[in-house]
């Protein structure tokens, strides 16, 4: 049942416990008991909002930042993981497999803002040795949500002869 609720949350964050009751036989108490524990062992660890900031007048820069790294003897990735997401305007962290070692998401007001972050806080860290920073040109789908409904008609002209 655990994995029902998780699975259920991660859809749609507003469900309450009654509803949750409801779609999985339970009870309302047993379920909210169930979220407490889970909340406890950090296991759900907080309830984000999506919000498709294109469709407000607030003017974001999202980037993808590759990261490598040189870690240090016995500290590892978790300490340099730990200095990176310190950083307010950093919004997710990665440990990756391949050419780099982490994956750095940041939102900025503008390309500059990301620059000056890049230049100023996280390229000159003692572990990191090189950055690649990727702009995000539009986002389609977040969450495994579309941000979008698309259309669905046929935008071609009919040609009649």
């Amino acid at each position: 049942m655990r994995d029902k609720i998780l699975q259920s949350l991660s859809r749609n964050a507003r469900l309450s416990s009654e509803d949750l009751a409801v779609m999985l036989d339970s009870s309302p108490e047993e379920i909210r008991e169930m979220i407490h524990d889970m909340e406890e062992e950090g296991i759900i660890c907080g309830y984000p909002t999506l919000i498709n900031w294109d469709k407000t007048g607030d003017e974001r820069v999202t980037a993808v930042i590759e990261v490598k790294t040189a870690p240090e003897r016995g500290r590892g990735f978790d300490k340099i993981a730990a200095r990176i997401y310190q950083f307010d305007e950093v919004k997710d962290v990665y440990l990756m497999s391949g050419n780099f070692d982490f994956t750095v998401i940041i939102d900025g007001s503008s390309m500059k803002e990301v620059a000056r972050f890049v230049t100023q806080k996280l390229a000159p860290m003692e572990s990191v040795v090189s950055c690649a920073t990727y702009f995000v040109l539009k986002k389609y789908k977040q969450h495994g949500i579309p941000l979008e409904k698309l259309r669905d008609t046929d935008e071609r002209q009919l040609i009649t002869p």
